[in-house]
This record gives structure tokens, C-alpha cells and sequence, in this order.
């Protein structure tokens, strides 16, 4: 099925200084608010009035209306303007990051490991990273003796 246009909606709604009111809205879809307002001048000139506000929201819903009605194909202009955003993918040092933010300041290798999802190996790399980085220093857990990364945040 074909879009409806802004230009055409406008051009149709101009008919209305002929005395001819609605025909934009017949034009949008709206079938019985376009009768009402052929058979009432408009709701006298007041509903044509409103309708030069309201004549892209119109056109928008009815395009949309007529790309569910061909199967849920959006036209390339009107699917760009309604995906999402992409999503942001955070690094391994972001999470690293928030991971020592969200535990006071200081992870343990483990910890480090559990929030950033990889392995020992790359976890261990990083953690190196953030020492090199000036991201944190390497101390020790005052009771346990176990190694902690300590980040100043």
C-alpha cells in the first residue's frame, strides 16, 4: 500500500477554504471524524484549525497503520526513526571499574573474575592493566592475608 503524505494531507486540507472540510482527514484514515467534519464545515473551521497542528501525527499513525497492514514492513524512513538505539558494550576495565565502585574500593582476584565474566588468565592481565593504569595498587586484606586491588575511585 502507498504512504500517505504530509504535502498531500496539507494540499487536501487547503480544499477547506472551498468550503470542502475533511478531506484530510478521509485522506488520513479517519472516516467518520472526516464526515462529521464535511457535513459541519469543519465543526466550523474550528476542527480545520486544530488540524494544521495535527496533520503530521495523522499521517505518521496511518503509515504505520498501513505497514502492519502489509505484514509488518516499515518503510526504510519510518524504521530508522522507530529502533532503538544500539546498545553500549562496556569494556572489561568499565566493569572492572564499577565492579571495585560497587565493593568499596577493593576486589580480590576472584571477585574480579566473577564480575567481569573471563577467564584467569585474561582476568589477571587486566587486573595487571589497572595496576599499570595508575587504576589501582596491590595490597593485602588486613586479617586474611589474601591479595586485594585496591582502586582509587
Amino acid at each position: 500500500m502507498q504512504r500517505v503524505s504530509n504535502v498531500t494531507a496539507y494540499l487536501l486540507w487547503g480544499l477547506s477554504i472551498f468550503g470542502i472540510c475533511g478531506i484530510q482527514r478521509l485522506y488520513t484514515g479517519r472516516i467518520i471524524s472526516g464526515l462529521l467534519y464535511l457535513f459541519t464545515f469543519g465543526f466550523l473551521w474550528i476542527g480545520q484549525i486544530i488540524d494544521l497542528l495535527l496533520i503530521p501525527g495523522m499521517v505518521s499513525s496511518r503509515n504505520r497503520e498501513l505497514a502492519l497492514l502489509e505484514g509488518g514492513r516499515m518503510p526504510a524512513v519510518m524504521s530508522m526513526a522507530s529502533t532503538t538505539p544500539p546498545v553500549k558494550t562496556i569494556s572489561p576495565m568499565q566493569k572492572l571499574l564499577q565492579a571495585a565502585r560497587e565493593n568499596g574500593g577493593s576486589l580480590s582476584p576472584a571477585q574480579a573474575a566473577l564480575f567481569t565474566e573471563l577467564e584467569a588468565d585474561q582476568v589477571k592481565k587486566l587486573l595487571n592493566e589497572a595496576e599499570r593504569a595508575g587504576y589501582a595498587e596491590i595490597s593485602n586484606d588486613p586479617k586474611t592475608g589474601a591479595i586485594r586491588y585496591v582502586f582509587d575511585l
